[in-house]
């Protein structure tokens, strides 16, 4: 039986968390997650031994990229999820095909399996990661979006939920409307989530807080890169450029976001060195 100074002591910590900002309520809840294709060429060298130096940058969570026949890094997908235990990971997402694979004959089969490697690995979110561009038309985009109906009612059905990742080139016009909102408007907000790539939404011209808050709880995973301060706009480690990420997370709660994962598609030096700065820039800065 709890004492009445067990009550006191919770009672109290109850009202202090009403009078906390919502920067503070997110802090430490989400662990930091990273998307491995950063690190896709010291992967295709030492894929294991790669992903236990995320381990011990201080990485909880990552992002799958390049699954093919049925396995994860040449790994099966039970091979994969016992590998994560030992290293102390767990990966809630994955990306997988791009859109043109909803738009050939007979995709479900495919699907299906898929589907399942991917619970298998105790992954949530199931990714569309891009988009060809020879299908980022109007009329593509509208029957994609049936597809991806379609793929997302399976994925439910699996237990998964389906996300699309975007690049720059969704937010681009394609006749008073753009592919991005084609997406938004034309698939099942509870079938298909978006992955918002901050970065390249930013270098679109976009305010991710202005986007979350015209589709509150759609945003369920970022990608978390910064942009740096030159004319090129490229690549840089969390902290070290020009978005303002402290306001991004403490929007968190109305994008929805229940993870993100660090990515950098090109870096300056050895990847993983790129990793450290991020991590080490988010858990003092975003998330402590």
């Amino acid at each position: 039986m709890s004492s009445r100074r067990d009550f006191i002591k919770q009672s109290s910590l109850f009202t202090a968390g009403l009078y906390l900002s919502p920067e503070d309520l997110f802090k430490g809840k989400t662990p930091v997650g990273i998307q491995l294709y950063t690190l896709r060429n010291d992967i295709a060298k030492d894929a294991k031994g790669t992903i236990g130096k995320v381990a011990a940058l201080g990485y909880k969570e990552i992002e799958t990229f390049g699954y093919k026949d049925g396995k994860y890094f040449d790994m099966p997908a039970n091979e994969f999820a016992q590998f994560l235990k030992t290293v102390g990971l767990t990966s809630p997402s994955g990306h997988y095909f791009g859109g043109g694979f909803f738009l050939k004959d007979k995709w479900e089969e495919k699907w299906l399996p898929l589907l399942n490697d991917a619970k298998t690995i105790g992954q949530q979110y199931v990714v569309v990661p891009y988009l060809e561009e020879e299908n980022r038309k109007s009329e593509t985009y509208k029957l994609l979006t049936q597809k991806l109906n379609k793929a997302g009612e399976m994925a439910k059905a699996a237990g998964l939920q389906l996300a699309y990742h975007n690049h720059d080139f969704e937010f681009k016009d394609l006749g008073g409307q753009t592919g991005f909102n084609m997406l938004l408007k034309e698939t099942d907000s509870t079938l298909v989530k978006m992955e918002l790539d901050i970065y390249w939404a930013v270098k679109a011209g976009y305010n991710p807080v202005d986007l979350f808050k015209a589709n509150p709880g759609r945003y369920v995973m970022w990608h978390v890169k910064d942009m740096d301060n030159t004319e090129k706009k490229y690549f840089t480690e969390v902290g070290n450029g020009t978005i303002n990420f402290k306001n991004i997370f403490a929007n968190a709660k109305l994008s929805g976001m229940k993870h993100f994962f660090v990515e950098q598609d090109v870096c300056p030096g050895p990847p993983l060195e790129s990793a450290s700065k991020s991590i080490t820039y988010i858990q003092k800065n975003l998330v402590k």
